[in-house]
């Protein structure tokens, strides 16, 4: 084999090898539709009170969040969704668990 070709078959291989290890590292993708699900249950179990000061469910933020989700925006409803419990005092970095949901 000529020299060229041992050179190009080491720098493909070492490329391919190179892609692998990177793709291994990724983290796995957001699934946003879930994400945005979780943030609105999480929001409307925690975020409303019985007292007649709570907005919960007509928190016009989360209604719009809302809206982003059922119209495919899911990057915007959870964007939103994440800032607005921020406000509340809420820390919706991670898993977000409702009781319904604990296993």
């Amino acid at each position: 084999m000529s020299r060229y070709v041992i050179g190009a078959v080491f720098v493909y291989s070492a490329a391919l090898i190179a892609a692998s290890v990177a793709s291994a590292q990724a983290p796995p993708p957001v699934d946003l539709k879930a994400r945005c699900s979780e943030l609105l249950e999480f929001f409307d179990w925690y975020g409303a009170d019985r007292s007649e000061n709570s907005d919960g469910a007509r928190n016009h933020t989360r209604i719009a969040a809302g809206i982003d989700c059922t119209n495919g925006r899911y990057a915007e409803g959870v964007a939103a969704m994440e800032a607005l419990l921020k406000r509340k005092g809420f820390d919706p970095s991670g898993s977000l668990a409702t009781p319904w949901k604990v296993k």
